[in-house]
């Protein structure tokens, strides 16, 4: 399994089902591999929360990194 692949398996069974309950969700948008920085975008009620920010690193980012360790960091496009 690539990176990549790990990426949106964690993105798809961890990160979307937590964001989908409170009407967001998250898409992956690209993984620069040299970095270690995953691009996403919060969609739906996520995309505007005032919290937005927050539930990016507690949420999304713990998630993933702790799947796939490559990933250093988590940014919103």
């Amino acid at each position: 399994m690539t990176i990549q692949e790990k990426i949106m398996d964690a993105l798809k069974t961890k990160v979307s089902p937590a964001l989908q309950s409170h009407g967001g969700d998250v898409s992956f948008i690209k993984f620069d591999e040299e970095s270690g920085t995953l691009y996403v975008d919060l969609i739906g009620s996520c995309g505007t929360c005032p919290y937005a920010q927050e539930t990016l690193r507690m949420t999304v980012e713990t998630a993933i990194k702790e799947v796939v360790p490559e990933v250093k960091s988590v940014v919103r496009s």
